[in-house]
């Protein structure tokens, strides 16, 4: 067997960002050669994630980056099997890699296309699985998406306190300068706070997948279903305006001030700014 010296295993060590012993005993493995080294540690990562396949990721981070002046962001999570290691330095700096990875990526959705992405010489993937080497835990790319401005607009993304909960939402404006006023900016990140409170289904009812509408339709007439047939159809659009109302964002009551929608207060601080405004879209990711 080779003879490994200190300088060899704190190289890898550098390299890799794995244990002492583990690099020594790659090193040993490999009598010496730090590249082959490496390849050892890449596919102890890759046999740790195939055997923890089945593991629940429960835990992880939400991240987001926003670039090119505010005209595009990302939001992206990264999960894990433990609150432990979501807090890890490791893992904070894998999930922060993440978003740069996600700002290069030439897909706005889909985490296959991320996985793939390459920075550096570097696919995500490789970094996905240099990370299940370090920490030994089942990840993955939880969810993705990109938006960009395509005229005048603000991105906006907020990320809750315990780094698991994030919202990114995106408005058109009549003007660049209704953007850049700080009280829609301000209306802007009450929104995206909303959102992370909130859990609104979609945008407007439009959004809403058609199947969930005739579930809840069949729900509501199972439980007038001994009303007199005149009133039932009645009965039952009421109740589904107040599902819509209850989870479509543009709808949904403000949690800052009930006596507004949110779409009321998108437009109410456009009007102030001197132009009008319109949420295009949004997405909220939780891990967890």
């Amino acid at each position: 067997m080779a003879e490994i010296s200190a300088s060899a295993v704190m190289k890898l060590r550098n390299m890799s960002g794995q244990g002492m012993m583990d690099c020594k005993k790659a090193l040993q493995e490999a009598e010496g050669d730090v590249e082959k080294a490496m390849e050892i540690l890449r596919k102890k990562g890759l046999a740790t994630l195939a055997k923890r396949a089945e593991r629940e990721t429960s835990n992880g981070l939400v991240v987001s980056k926003m670039t090119d002046g505010g005209k595009t962001g990302v939001l992206v999570s990264l999960c894990c099997e433990t609150d432990f290691v979501a807090k890890s330095a490791d893992f904070v700096a894998a999930a922060a890699l993440l978003a740069d990875y996600a700002l290069l990526c030439p897909a706005d959705e889909g985490t296959e296309a991320l996985l793939q992405t390459a920075k550096d010489g570097k696919a995500f993937n490789d970094v996905l699985t240099e990370i299940v080497s370090k920490t030994g835990e089942k990840t993955l790319v939880g969810d993705y998406a990109r938006f960009t401005l395509d005229g005048p607009g603000l991105i906006t993304a907020y990320i809750h306190f315990n780094n698991k909960v994030g919202t990114m939402v995106q408005i058109d404006v009549s003007d660049p300068k209704v953007a850049q006023s700080e009280v829609v900016k301000r209306a802007m990140m009450d929104i995206a706070m909303h959102i992370t409170a909130s859990k609104p289904l979609a945008l407007d009812k439009s959004g809403i997948d058609a199947k969930v509408i005739e579930k809840e339709r069949a729900v509501y007439a199972e439980q007038v279903k001994n009303k007199p047939a005149e009133i039932v159809d009645r009965i039952v659009d009421g109740k589904m305006n107040k599902f819509f109302a209850e989870n479509c964002l543009l709808e949904q009551p403000f949690v800052k001030d009930d006596s507004k929608t949110v779409s009321q207060v998108i437009a109410e601080a456009a009007k102030a700014a001197g132009g009008t405004a319109t949420i295009k879209r949004f997405v909220r990711y939780e891990v967890g």
